[in-house]
């Protein structure tokens, strides 16, 4: 089996598009549209690695990124955002996640840059979710 991933952005066909193609290759995608779902579904089935959009309604992915920094540190989380420019995510979330892309993201990149993040959390000893 495939890598566990979390896909969290609102724009539903982008996410759902990218989910099929990741599913086609063996990943095991979750797909939630908004922050306070993405919590949830960390708490409730603990990925191998967090995809967020930067910019949700309600609970934004910054917010989510620092509340799964503070529940599950060792969870890679990859930012993704719309947002163009040097800095698109800004340099505080850049700092704290595994990675920020910027949409439309190449998905061979994307393929890699989460073959990493989840290769750097079992590196640092995965830790074991409560729920599971």
């Amino acid at each position: 089996m495939g890598l566990k991933l979390l896909l969290a952005d609102d724009e539903t066909d982008y996410v759902d598009t990218l989910a099929e193609r990741l599913e086609l290759r063996g990943y095991e995608v979750k797909v939630v549209h908004d922050g306070t779902s993405a919590l949830t579904s960390v708490e409730n089935d603990m990925p191998d690695v967090a995809v967020l959009d930067l910019f949700m309604p309600g609970l934004p992915g910054t917010k989510v990124l620092a509340e799964l920094n503070r529940r599950h540190p060792g969870l890679p989380v990859v930012l993704i955002t719309g947002q163009t420019g040097e800095n698109a995510c800004g340099d505080g979330p850049a700092q704290q996640a595994f990675a920020c892309l910027t949409k439309p993201v190449d998905f061979s990149d994307f393929i890699r840059i989460v073959t990493d993040a989840a290769k750097s959390r079992v590196g640092a000893g995965k830790e074991e979710s409560a729920h599971g």
